[in-house]
């Protein structure tokens, strides 16, 4: 288990990275520590490049030309392979095959445990689409990846909404629908103003995501599935993970995925905001709901997506970020460069998470030890009795 703070090859990087404003403010240098290995470097690449390529529509053949990214991404893993005497892939579909079955930890990229969970894969061997670690190692970068284009769409809306009530409702209608279909706009609680401000935020299903012309939605997460055997399943049949991919990875398979068979009448959130947003949407839920079953006011924040600040707490400073992350050392990073210079932050995360093994003891360890007894990892079960314990240990310093 690692013993310091966690360091991405910090004497290059800028941005979203450990920088070096940050660092400072975290009491540990800006640079120093081992650089990135060229394998570690290499895998993030392959993560930035599996995520670009699953946006493209109809990219499966993987027709000549590559695009830009994915024919550089393919040049650096022949040379690295040539440096450390590995048979090089020969084309682009074998390159993916490598992202699908050559882990983290494989010889070939040697990613450390400290950053990522040893047997993470950047491909679902099921759904042959980017995995949710993908997703975050490709979000940790100069420009925020995945995340920093969610927290920039995020933005784009505040500020064409005008007044917080109305993005706060806007918002909400994103995070409960990740999928809408035409029935939808019939239903109860409709509301054509808040679909007339988000509405460019979704887009047409890709086919990518069809199956047979019939596209599949996870009842549990609501967000897209694809059946490992490529056809449709049959009503009421359950799958388990092994025959049934969904972008939540992590939801129960205790029931078949919803069949939308009119595609062309239905519209898919932006992938983004899919992962980044709607998808720690329920965690979020039930910390608030914790909050406002023991009278805890708060109100939302500005700029990360789950977020909201604790009122009427005087001077003292507590805000809770709500997140849904596998990678614990992955999130440990991003919250050292993101913490605020005062008070104290609740990092929510799922009761399912939370009960890894190694998954509070990594993330810990990833953080720089200022920031260990400010950032404070929790469920929305323990949420309220962990709020309790900090108020009073601020009452008893006082």
């Amino acid at each position: 288990m690692r013993s310091g703070p966690l360091v991405l090859g910090t004497g290059r990087r800028r941005g979203r990275g450990v920088t070096a404003g940050a660092a400072h403010r975290a009491g540990r240098p800006a640079t120093g520590g081992e650089p990135e290995g060229r394998g570690t470097e290499l895998f993030r690449e392959l993560a930035r490049m599996v995520t670009d390529l699953a946006e493209v529509q109809g990219l499966r053949s993987f027709a000549l030309p590559y695009p830009g990214l994915a024919q550089r991404a393919l040049d650096r893993t022949v040379l690295h392979c040539l440096d450390v005497g590995e048979t090089p892939p020969k084309s682009l579909p074998e390159l993916w095959e490598w992202c699908r079955a050559r882990p983290a930890d494989d010889p070939l990229f040697a990613v450390p445990a400290s950053l990522l969970t040893p047997g993470t894969t950047l491909v679902h061997p099921v759904g042959l689409m980017p995995t949710r670690s993908c997703l975050e190692v490709a979000s940790y970068g100069p420009d925020g990846g995945v995340e920093g284009r969610a927290r920039a769409l995020l933005a784009d809306l505040e500020a064409r909404c005008g007044t917080g009530e109305r993005y706060r409702r806007c918002r909400r209608f994103l995070a409960r629908h990740p999928v809408v279909h035409q029935h939808d706009r019939s239903g109860p609680g409709w509301s054509k103003a808040v679909w007339n401000r988000v509405k460019d935020l979704y887009g047409p299903l890709p086919e990518s995501l069809l199956v047979d012309g019939v596209f599949l939605r996870c009842i549990s997460c609501g967000l897209p599935a694809l059946p490992r055997d490529g056809a449709v399943p049959l009503p009421g049949a359950s799958a388990t993970g092994a025959d049934l991919w969904c972008e939540g990875e992590e939801c129960p398979r205790d029931g078949a995925p919803e069949l939308i068979r009119d595609p062309e009448r239905a519209w898919i959130l932006r992938s983004s905001l899919r992962m980044f947003l709607a998808l720690p949407h329920r965690t979020e839920e039930a910390a608030r709901e914790a909050l406002d079953r023991a009278g805890v006011d708060h109100e939302a924040l500005s700029g990360p997506p789950c977020a909201f600040r604790l009122t009427d707490t005087g001077p003292e400073i507590l805000d809770i970020h709500v997140y849904d992350r596998l990678q614990p050392a992955l999130l440990a990073a991003h919250l050292t460069d993101s913490a605020p210079l005062a008070g104290r932050m609740f990092v929510v995360i799922p009761e399912a998470l939370a009960g890894r093994d190694g998954y509070r003891e990594t993330f810990a360890d990833a953080l720089p030890a200022p920031l260990r007894d400010r950032l404070v990892l929790t469920t929305p079960v323990d949420l309220v009795p962990d709020l309790g314990r900090a108020r009073g240990e601020e009452k008893n310093d006082a």
